[in-house]
């Protein structure tokens, strides 16, 4: 049978910025640890270069710092993979997307100080889009939209290389000519409005900075304001950045609350990996992505303590010096120094405080059906549920090697009881193997489920498997799949256990599987974190 989608009544009230979040947030999942990691070099490096054990004209430096920095230079490279595969197109091809604007000819026009070139007559206005986000988010969503239509026109068989050609073709000049300057106008327009504030008030406009840095830095938009933060010290001291400061300090001492707090494992291991390189380096993606996105309670916490270490730094005019990040280390670079330290001191404190007292998890962040949600309704986790009762098996114990070393998926297998499959979550069925032995399901939330029957039964060209739904169906949880004849299978030699995989775990911080021995149908089996 089929049914019709029908959304949860909070999701029926998302609105578009939380799905824009949601894009965001699971885009950057998967490079938050490489992130994190270059953060830490980059930290470990600028310890090393203050107390004279490493020159920075050395080749070791250069070469460190060559891999402290490529994750960020490289962004819009990296994210144009994984917002393409978030949203379902080639991966690979909004990879060279990004990668187009940071191409050697491209980049030695811009640092030769050439502000336009000519595309066929239209002007293209250049600019260094090295560690930008916003362009490359636009470019990808429409990159996506053309890949699905492109999949609908193009013959099947030739669209492994006429589809990337035409998208590059039409995309790559696109971002030049538009996407590109929409994110320059877009910092220039930001930029005016903290000019205004800062003209009418230090307080307000440094409360209003710390206050909404976390959630520009989320989305993005703090690459687009921070060039203005450069453009200002080429002429003297930035107050931008001192009064943004607040932010970073209030995010660090939130993970260091959290890692204090949690008796998760998973959890506290994700804070310890932001706390250093956030604290050291100013880089805080982890625990921007990793718990502030997940957990309610935290924005909250975030925005009051660093609007007002933010309003302090503003007030008494701290400003930067020399351009860096917010950490521990840059702490010289901005003047005057102990003001500038009451202001981020007071964000740390306020930050960790809150969350130590308060608690960082709310009772209402969960809802019926199996996920919880953020201040912007944006769900940060799912659960999903037992298909079919039966004893709980590690996938590492699977004698299918593709499946025990979670090439294809983190989950877990199930050694069946009964010969029924019924659908783990609210959803779509993507594929429908034709052999009956397997069915794809992509969750209302966004998990690719991969049901797989047996080992090797796809031997069996669908003999004692009777699907009961087809691709392209709506299916509620809980729903009917698949009927198959375990006897009649164990009798033709074939193994039965039976595989849960999210075949898209890389767009998750975690997948954590069931500690339970045997699991009855609808039981809890994985809950999976973004």
């Amino acid at each position: 049978m089929s049914h019709q989608k029908q959304n949860h009544p909070d999701q029926s009230k998302e609105t578009k910025l939380a799905k824009v979040l949601d894009i965001i947030s699971g885009s950057f999942a998967p490079i938050i640890g490489v992130l994190a990691g270059a953060g830490l070099l980059k930290a470990m490096l600028s310890v090393l270069t203050t107390i004279g054990w490493l020159s920075n004209e050395s080749g070791a430096y250069i070469i460190l710092s060559a891999a402290g920095d490529a994750i960020f230079h490289f962004l819009p490279l990296f994210l144009g993979i994984s917002i393409a595969l978030k949203l379902g197109a080639n991966g690979y091809v909004g990879g060279v997307i990004g990668a187009s604007l940071l191409t050697p000819e491209i980049m030695h026009l811009v640092e030769n100080d050439v502000k336009r070139i000519d595309f066929f007559g239209l002007p293209v206005l250049l600019a260094d889009y090295s560690s930008t986000v916003f362009p490359i988010f636009i470019a990808i969503f429409v990159y996506a939209g053309l890949d699905r239509l492109l999949k609908k026109v193009i013959y099947k068989d030739i669209q492994m290389f006429i589809n990337p050609m035409i998208s590059l073709i039409i995309l790559v000049p696109l971002t030049m000519l538009v996407f590109g300057p929409i994110g320059t106008l877009l910092g220039e327009g930001l930029g005016s409005v903290i000019s205004f504030l800062s003209d009418k008030s230090g307080l307000l406009a440094g409360a209003v900075l710390g206050a909404s840095w976390t959630f520009l830095t989320i989305m993005g938009l703090h690459w687009t304001i921070i060039p203005l933060a450069i453009v200002n010290l080429a002429t003297g001291p930035d107050p931008i950045i001192a009064m943004a400061a607040a932010a970073p300090f209030a995010q660090v001492g939130i993970g260091i609350a959290v890692f204090l707090k949690t008796r998760d494992k998973d959890l506290k291991a994700l804070a310890a990996s932001g706390i250093v390189p956030g604290a050291l380096a100013g880089t805080t993606e982890a625990i921007n992505y990793g718990i502030i996105l997940r957990y309610r309670k935290t924005m909250i916490y975030v925005i009051i303590a660093a609007a007002i270490g933010g309003a302090f730094n503003g007030s008494v005019g701290v400003v930067m010096n020399d351009f860096v990040l917010p950490s521990v280390l840059s702490i010289p670079a901005f003047t005057p120094v102990w003001e500038y330290l009451i202001g981020i001191g007071a964000a740390f404190v306020i930050g960790f405080l809150l969350t130590y007292l308060l608690g960082y998890e709310s009772k209402h962040s969960k809802v019926d059906d199996g996920f919880t949600q953020n201040i912007f309704g944006i769900p940060s986790s799912e659960t999903i549920k037992s298909p079919l009762r039966g004893k709980v098996v590690p996938l590492s114990a699977i004698n299918a090697p593709l499946f025990a070393t979670e090439t294809v998926g983190k989950g877990i297998a199930i050694e069946p009881e009964a010969g029924k499959i019924y659908s783990p979550v609210d959803g779509v069925i993507t594929t429908q193997f034709p052999t009956g032995h397997a069915v794809g399901i992509t969750s209302e939330i966004g998990a690719e489920v991969l049901i797989y029957i047996g080992l090797d039964t796809v031997k069996l060209k669908g003999k004692y498997f009777t699907p009961h739904l087809k691709q392209g169906d709506h299916i509620k949880q809980g729903d009917l799949l698949i009927e198959f004849e375990l006897d009649q299978i164990k009798a033709q030699g074939f193994e039965t256990t039976t595989l849960v995989v999210i075949t898209n775990t890389n767009q998750y911080i975690d997948v954590k599987a069931t500690t339970s021995e045997s699991v009855e149908q609808n039981d809890q089996l994985l809950r999976l974190t973004v």
